[in-house]
């Protein structure tokens, strides 16, 4: 495939990806996906902005889209969590260069700051409960999934990095 063709099928697979997860979890873990504690597998799929930029539209599409189906939702999370996805994506992608060895640590911990950050306050806003407590959760549960399965997947992808995005 060439470039254009290429960067619009990864942004769909990666979308698809993303929503399907999502979904499947929540089906099998109800409120595993949303609310304070939450731990969302398919936020490991942001370690794909480190290969290519057609991750940033396609994990917010696949956000979107599932945050838009999902009852357990907050009013305005299909807007406030896909900023946060696209801002971590975007932030991934830009700092791809920076490692700690061959480890993209500054990289995977973009999720849990954004993240902690923009869906802690969201929560405080709709559940009137304490921001610095809504934060910790939401960045706990995202760092425990960037650092475990995020990780895991970016070793699995770097090795496979020419047949997954075409280098």
């Amino acid at each position: 495939m060439k470039g254009h063709t290429l960067r619009i099928t990864q942004a769909a697979a990666i979308a698809a990806l993303y929503f399907i997860i999502n979904f499947l979890q929540n089906l099998l873990l109800p409120g595993s996906t949303s609310l304070a504690i939450q731990f969302r597998i398919a936020e490991a799929l942001c370690v794909f902005a480190l290969f290519t930029p057609a991750a940033i539209p396609g994990l917010g599409i696949g956000c979107l889209l599932f945050n838009l189906m999902s009852a357990g939702s907050l009013p305005l999370d299909f807007l406030v969590g896909t900023i946060a996805t696209l801002l971590s994506a975007l932030f991934m992608y830009r700092q791809r260069q920076v490692k700690l060895g061959k480890y993209p640590l500054l990289s995977l911990l973009m999720p849990v700051v954004f993240n902690g950050l923009i869906i802690g306050w969201e929560l405080t806003v709709y559940l009137e409960s304490p921001l610095l407590l809504n934060m910790l959760y939401v960045a706990a549960g995202e760092a425990a999934v960037m650092l475990v399965l995020g990780s895991a997947l970016y070793f699995v992808s770097e090795r496979h990095a020419g047949q997954l995005f075409g280098r």
